[in-house]
């Protein structure tokens, strides 16, 4: 049974990875062997998660509408030509609005109709050239270079997330990695106390007791070593995630080992990017204010232009050239609505930034207290494993001395390996407490 849904895992992940080798971008990848640092890791992932090339295409896409918002100043040249055949029967002195499709032939009425198909050919150039309008495309463009800044710093945000997430899953690698040294150690020294008790045992210096209670010492530090090892195949598939690899990723080995380390100070109101994306935000509803203010004013354009049209050869030309000046007069109310929409859109952005401000600080705080706690366990965790390790001394003492008995010696194994699982998982703790204040702080984001 576990065999069949073995295989039906294998599959199953085998259909998953098969659209990615499809993808657009290259993948990088560690070397085989490479010692990874969490910088290399941030590195990959920087190349290769997809969210984080998402946001990035979002924030290009962003800088080109500041180019479409740019493009209205420049001159707007356009061409038309059309051949049509048609009857050219007049219509007289008859009104009508014009579809689109229906051309006008002017005549006099009561002439005979015409059945026959004449040509008739048109064919022109123009140009427009933006001059003024109170202020309406200078605010599209500051609208859309404020829109491009916020979208930049969403990328930012992104990475921030994304590195605190890659720093967690390698701390969480490299604190599974020291497990398992710790379990091996154990599974060392059970393996040398079975031993032991079996000479002890045979020399009658022990009772036999002493063989099964170590033995059974023995296969509970081997079942936590194998879910030990367990943890670490997990923690590098999280990790691997992380980095945004995908299945087919080389062994590597992590360079670095869990400890304490101190942090700079915090400047979070100045590196967090969804503030600055806020602040971004409130400049571009400031512009779209702007933008409804200026309907309020006439716009001014200058064109230009030459045509030719004629129901034969040589057609006639004919050329323009001018001012054209739109403004509208009365709207519905139109626009005094619309800019008192985006006041209010721009307020609503404003109260955001206080309350984000706020939350902030208190996401900055929480942190750092979060990670002076951990500080301090490590402390804790350091002193009472120094402890166990005298106290495991004296009993193993005690116990070849023929002073102590078996579960004196087994208890105080079992106490010092569970303080030295207890300082790794301190020290992973303190990593992570440290990593989340920097994320707080926007600080993993200086230097990128």
């Amino acid at each position: 049974m576990l065999i069949k849904l073995g295989r039906a895992l294998g599959v199953a992940l085998s259909c998953l990875v098969l659209a990615p080798s499809h993808a657009l971008w290259a993948v990088s990848m560690p070397t085989p062997g490479q010692r990874l640092t969490l910088g290399d890791a941030i590195g990959f992932m920087l190349e290769n998660h997809p969210r984080r090339l998402a946001a990035s295409s979002e924030a290009g896409a962003a800088e080109q509408q500041v180019g479409e918002a740019k493009s209205a100043m420049l001159p707007q040249v356009y061409g038309s030509t059309d051949y049509l055949a048609s009857t050219q029967n007049g219509i007289g002195a008859a009104n009508y609005l014009n579809p689109g499709f229906i051309p006008r032939h002017n005549g006099a009425a009561g002439q005979p109709q015409h059945w026959s198909l004449e040509n008739n050919y048109l064919g022109g150039v123009g140009a427009s050239q933006y001059l003024f309008d109170f202020g309406r495309v200078r605010g599209e463009i500051a609208e859309s270079r404020a829109q491009a800044d916020a979208a930049g710093a969403q990328l930012k945000l992104t990475e921030l997330d994304l590195i605190f997430q890659t720093s967690q899953r390698y701390f969480a690698l490299l604190a599974a990695r020291q497990l398992v040294a710790v379990y091996e150690e154990a599974v060392t020294q059970r393996q040398e106390q079975v031993h032991e008790s079996k000479v002890k045992s045979a020399a009658a210096l022990a009772p036999q007791i002493d063989i099964y209670t170590a033995q059974a010492q023995l296969a509970r530090a081997e079942t936590q070593l194998l879910d030990e090892r367990n943890e670490v195949l997990k923690a590098k598939a999280a990790l691997d995630n992380a980095m945004g690899l995908g299945d087919q990723v080389p062994d590597y080995e992590p360079a670095q080992t869990l400890s304490p380390s101190e942090i700079v100070g915090s400047a979070a109101m100045k590196l967090r990017p969804d503030l600055i994306a806020l602040e971004d935000q409130a400049r571009a509803a400031g512009a779209k204010v702007r933008e409804y203010r200026s309907d309020l004013f006439p716009t001014v354009n200058a064109a230009a232009g030459y045509n030719i049209v004629g129901s034969g050869l040589p057609a006639a030309n004919n050329y323009n050239i001018g001012l054209v000046i739109s403004w509208p007069i009365f709207n519905g109310l139109l626009t005094t609505h619309q800019i008192e929409e985006a006041r209010l859109r721009r307020e609503a952005v404003e109260h955001s930034i206080t309350d984000l401000r706020q939350r902030v600080m208190l996401e900055v705080t929480t942190a750092f207290l979060d990670w002076q706690n951990a500080r301090q366990e490590i402390h804790e965790a350091s002193v009472t494993l120094d402890a166990s390790r005298v106290e495991l001394a004296l009993a193993d003492k005690r116990y070849t001395a023929g002073l102590g008995n078996i579960i004196e010696l087994t208890d105080a194994e079992r106490d010092f390996v569970q303080d030295k699982a207890a300082y790794v998982n301190t020290l992973y703790a303190f990593a992570v407490a440290r990593a989340g204040l920097e994320r707080a702080a926007g600080q993993s984001l200086e230097g990128r």
